[in-house]
Parts: C-alpha cells; sequence; structure tokens
C-alpha cells in the first residue's frame, strides 16, 4: 500500500548532503532565502511563463454549446498556436478563431477558399458533394444559399447545428483570424 509519509520522506531528502536535515531542506522549499540568484530564476520563470501563456498556450474557457458533443458546454482547454506554424487548417480540423479581443470560438473547418458551402435540410453540401459528418449528432434543418469560400478565407461552423441557425456564429473566416487548435 501507498505511503504518502515514506514518499513525502524520500522526497524531502532526495537532494540532502550529509550536513542536511530533511525540515531544513523542506523550510527552504517552501520559504527559501531571498537572494539575487531567487530573483534571477523568479524573473526568469515569469517571463517564460507569460512568453508561453501569451503567445503560446492561450488559455481559453469553453462558454456556449455550439460544439456539442464534441466540446462539452462548460468547459476550459488551451489554444496551441504552434498547430499552424508550418501548414494551413485541414478540412475537418477544430480550430480556434479570434473574434473580438479576448472573445475566441471553437469551429470546424468544413470548406476552404474556392470551395463552394451550402446547407440543405440540415443536410452539408462542399461543391455540391453530401458531406458525411460524423461528428454531427443532433438533427440540423439548417438551409442556406450556396456561397463560394473567398480567397485566404475558409468556413466554419460548430458541430450543434441543433441550434437555430440565427442564435448560431458561423461562416468564412479570414485566414488570419485562426489562431491554433485546443490542445485537449
Amino acid at each position: 500500500m501507498f505511503n504518502i509519509f515514506k514518499w513525502w520522506n524520500k522526497v524531502c531528502s532526495a537532494h540532502l548532503s550529509e550536513d542536511e536535515t530533511v525540515a531544513g531542506n523542506v523550510k527552504n522549499f517552501f520559504l527559501p532565502k531571498l537572494t539575487k540568484g531567487f530573483y534571477i530564476r523568479m524573473s526568469v520563470t515569469a517571463i517564460i511563463a507569460a512568453a508561453t501563456f501569451r503567445y503560446l498556450l492561450i488559455p481559453c474557457v469553453i462558454d456556449g454549446e455550439s460544439m456539442m458533443p464534441t466540446f462539452p458546454a462548460r468547459g476550459f482547454t488551451l489554444c496551441w498556436t504552434g498547430s499552424y506554424f508550418f501548414s494551413e487548417p485541414k478540412i475537418g480540423d477544430v480550430v480556434i478563431v479570434k473574434y473580438l479581443d479576448g472573445v475566441y470560438f471553437l469551429k470546424r473547418v468544413i470548406a476552404k477558399a474556392g470551395d463552394t458551402v451550402e446547407f440543405k435540410n440540415g443536410t452539408l453540401f462542399v461543391n455540391g458533394i453530401e458531406q458525411k459528418e460524423d461528428y454531427v449528432k443532433y438533427f440540423s434543418d439548417w438551409t442556406t444559399k450556396p456561397l463560394t469560400v473567398s480567397p485566404n478565407h475558409f468556413y466554419v461552423v460548430g458541430d450543434n447545428r441543433s441550434q437555430y441557425i440565427e442564435d448560431h456564429i458561423f461562416g468564412q473566416v479570414l485566414s488570419s483570424r485562426i489562431v491554433g487548435s485546443p490542445l485537449f
């Protein structure tokens, strides 16, 4: 059986020299001496964390039902901005689209520039060909006119098409607005 006390003693004594005690090591870990080295390590860590969570892994709160059941109505994910450093999104990719400052939408790419998109009684047609969308689980009755996706744009939509079409934000977005993909 796992003994937390034995584990804690091993953790605390892992880096002890002969003249240190477990109590002194734990105290130094939780209450370090405020030396110049400590402030340098703290500053470097803060800069790396700020850059990471500002430019590489953007924290995103999921608050809406447009991607159900693929993603829950409420939740959290990280946007991995490195997803499209060297490639463009592919049809079927789930992407994070920057809408306004600090507002991002989770959507699925269903068409690329030059494709013609149309919904007929809830069925998606791209370039006149009916699309099989296994990720769409709820009934949809959406109907739209054919639209050709503009250059440098992608057509994105959520997986939950049971919402009224007027309540759903979807359509073509500039490729530069796609900032990445959800990490999990």
